[in-house]
């Protein structure tokens, strides 16, 4: 059997997750995790910021920081919950949805490139497979978390 981790490691690589920009678009460089926020700023409505965070399994802390990156670059605005001024609610600015739809549009482009090599039932048998790995992952009390490694 092959190395179950190496798998997972050689299809993080050819996703790009560990390059430190996945795409530049309109002349702005976007970091997977700053793709992954646009993502689910556009996926979810008027989200606050903790929920992306949730979403994203990071600390609030570090997710400011990306936010206030995506900001400054014009693609995200933050917009005090008229209900409780703690809490501030996030939504993608035109420029955002450009680019976010742009992303979508290529990670679609790439997938189905990739699935083309692929059989029909191929195709559906690694679809389901992702998904029955998520839904795993999902029941898992390590998941979204950094594993913390005890010493003796």
């Amino acid at each position: 059997m092959e190395n179950t981790r190496e798998l997972f490691q050689i299809m993080t690589r050819r996703f790009g997750l560990l390059n430190k920009n996945c795409c530049t678009i309109g002349g702005s460089d976007i970091s997977p995790v700053q793709s992954h926020i646009l993502y689910e700023v556009d996926r979810q409505h008027h989200p606050s910021m903790q929920q992306i965070a949730d979403t994203l399994g990071t600390d609030i802390t570090t997710f400011s920081r990306q936010v206030q990156s995506l900001i400054k670059m014009g693609l995200v605005s933050k917009t005090p919950d008229p209900s409780d001024r703690r809490i501030f609610t996030l939504s993608l600015t035109v420029q955002g949805k450009y680019v976010a739809a742009t992303i979508d549009s290529q990670m679609n482009s790439y997938l189905e490139e990739v699935f083309s090599y692929m059989s029909e039932f191929e195709r559906e048998m690694v679809v389901r497979s992702v998904q029955l790995m998520n839904d795993a992952m999902a029941k898992s009390d390590r998941c979204c978390r950094p594993i913390r490694i005890d010493t003796l």
